[in-house]
């Protein structure tokens, strides 16, 4: 009987675990981190593949706002517990018997502790919606293509924003109607992020300004305020530098980075030089292109001379810092290319000269790590950011005087989520002051 028993018990466990391991898993699922300096509203997205991956979605909703997502590296499922690895950190996920709770672990990479998350299937009346006072329409840019563009009104001078790399337009929901009292706000999604059009060409940074341009055209906007933040500082150059009269003013929301001003005094800046010199050598080498030998010369001499010295030098940086990378000799595993990021980098391009009227935000010293708990070691860590951060800064000083250049200490990445009263306060008064 005893024996009986014990195979009845070993066979409902096996039961179990295969039910558990069957649960569907895929579909939406919301909870909250109790992040600071305010809570992070958090949505999984997981789907399965045609080929059968597990793919896994993440969106801040109070960070990056509806509909920018950041794709998981890597993700599985095994016995109810699911595991996905993302560029900012990694999720760890219980799904309870009936595969409507979810008690997982959110571990960030830049060492702050493991926080608790508890996820939920939303239903129809508690799924967490966009609720931002925006109207949106899609402005067709090229024949095939056309952006998402956000109109949360307003009075005053129109006021453009553009979105970082991996965010589009809603990532400014929370920012944007607190300007509407004075400006007329509006926000653009760049291609190549949903919901806007996911052409493959037309990721030269150039191609990307005149993107904005185009948009500009369609609404009759008269010399808007153009604010990017993070890599939409190239796009704000773009036209700071070929298109000046477009435009009454750029804001750089920590996005006046090499991408958007390039200084050969400041050095280790090999992966930003290496698109331009790609791009250069193919035309050099095609014998077909639509260019003289005069130009063609020009072309190799300033290489030879000038470029290709600056990026040998910025190479051997570069070897020097791999050389010290933790776990050097293991090969990544299981990554998946993002043909659209890949495309914006390889079409980044180097600005050395932004006309009109600039505000530049940035971020300097970085946030303190979680392991940085005492006076000591936060002096060493804001010793160690600024000596990284502080040549592009006074770069962009020198290159660009009439620019006001703001340092916000220990601020977000998205600055006017961490330091909001200092950006509108930045803002507000840089945009009345311009004539």
């Amino acid at each position: 009987m005893m024996h009986m028993t014990s195979r009845l018990l070993a066979c409902l466990l096996v039961l179990a675990t295969s039910t558990l391991g069957a649960q569907d898993i895929t579909g939406t699922w919301q909870g909250t981190l109790a992040t600071t300096p305010k809570p992070s509203r958090i949505l999984l997205r997981v789907a399965h593949e045609g080929d059968g991956r597990l793919t896994v979605a993440r969106f801040n909703l109070d960070g990056a706002g509806f509909g920018s997502p950041m794709g998981a590296h890597w993700a599985s499922l095994e016995g109810g517990v699911l595991k996905a690895t993302f560029g900012s950190g990694d999720f760890v996920g219980k799904l309870d018997a009936r595969a409507n709770h979810m008690a997982g672990t959110w571990t960030p990479t830049n060492g702050a502790t493991p926080q608790h998350i508890d996820l939920i299937r939303p239903t129809a009346t508690t799924a967490w919606r966009d609720s931002s006072a925006h109207r949106a329409r899609f402005i067709r840019v090229e024949p095939n293509v056309q952006l998402e563009v956000l109109d949360w009104g307003g009075v005053g001078r129109p006021l453009v924003l553009l979105a970082g790399l991996g965010n589009n337009a809603h990532v400014f929901d929370a920012l944007a109607p607190k300007l509407t009292d004075r400006y007329h706000v509006y926000g653009i999604t760049r291609r190549g992020f949903a919901p806007s059009s996911v052409p493959k060409s037309g990721y030269l940074a150039d191609s990307l300004a005149d993107d904005v341009i185009a948009v500009f055209d369609s609404l009759h906007l008269e010399r808007p305020v153009l604010a990017g933040h993070s890599l939409a500082g190239q796009e704000l150059s773009s036209i700071g530098s070929r298109h000046p009269e477009r435009v009454a003013g750029l804001v750089y929301l920590d996005a006046a980075n090499v991408y958007a001003y390039f200084d050969p005094k400041v050095e280790n800046n090999a992966p930003y030089i290496i698109p331009d010199v790609q791009r250069r050598l193919a035309l050099i080498f095609d014998r077909w292109a639509p260019i003289s030998f005069a130009e063609r010369m020009a072309m190799v001499r300033e290489l030879a001379d000038t470029t290709l010295p600056i990026l040998q030098r910025d190479l051997r940086l570069w070897a020097d810092d791999l050389a010290t990378a933790p776990n050097a000799t293991e090969k990544p595993k299981g990554l998946r290319r993002d043909p659209v990021v890949s495309a914006i980098f390889a079409g980044g391009q180097r600005y050395t000269s932004i006309n009109g009227p600039v505000l530049a935000i940035y971020v300097a010293p970085a946030p303190w790590r979680a392991e940085a708990t005492d006076s000591t070691s936060r002096a060493r860590a804001d010793s160690m950011s600024l000596a990284f951060r502080m040549p592009q800064i006074n770069a962009f000083e020198r290159g660009v005087p009439q620019a006001r250049v703001v340092r916000l200490a220990h601020a977000n990445h998205y600055v006017w989520l961490s330091n909001e009263a200092d950006v509108l306060r930045e803002m507000r008064a840089f945009i009345d002051a311009l004539p």
